[in-house]
């Protein structure tokens, strides 16, 4: 199948494989990949700020920084691009995997055990869509 030749005012548009459409970064099969790598990138980058700038060593202070700057950009429209492989939910839960076990007095617990303080990103993912879907 060939691809259709769009133009606008006699100036042809051209033909790309994924674009960013209202903060979301829509592919051309529609996969939420792109999106994904392209969040949790974000999301690394501000939760390393977080550990890297605060002064304080408080862990309740660390996490509100986390739930106020890291988990909105993670958690963004996900009822549109919410992750259904394997790989791309491990991809947004390793966002808050690592952030959690560089907090100061955590690191020698496991992940469920540090979730007591925070829900997986899995689970809200799902609570929001039943949230949308009621």
């Amino acid at each position: 199948m060939s691809s259709p030749h769009l133009s606008l005012d006699n100036c042809a548009l051209p033909i790309v494989s994924q674009t960013k459409d209202l903060g979301a970064v829509v592919s051309n099969n529609l996969s939420p990949s792109a999106h994904v790598n392209d969040i949790a990138a974000r999301a690394h980058k501000r939760a390393k700020m977080i550990l890297r700038t605060f002064v304080s060593q408080d862990v309740s202070l660390l996490i509100r920084a986390y739930l106020v700057y890291v988990r909105p950009v993670v958690e963004y429209n996900t009822v549109v691009w919410s992750p259904y492989t394997i790989k791309d939910i491990e991809i947004t839960e390793q966002v808050q995997i690592r952030f959690t076990k560089k907090l100061p007095g955590l690191p020698k617990f496991s992940y469920d055990e540090r979730l007591s303080r925070l829900h997986s990103l899995e689970l809200r993912r799902l609570l929001t869509d039943l949230v949308w879907c009621y």
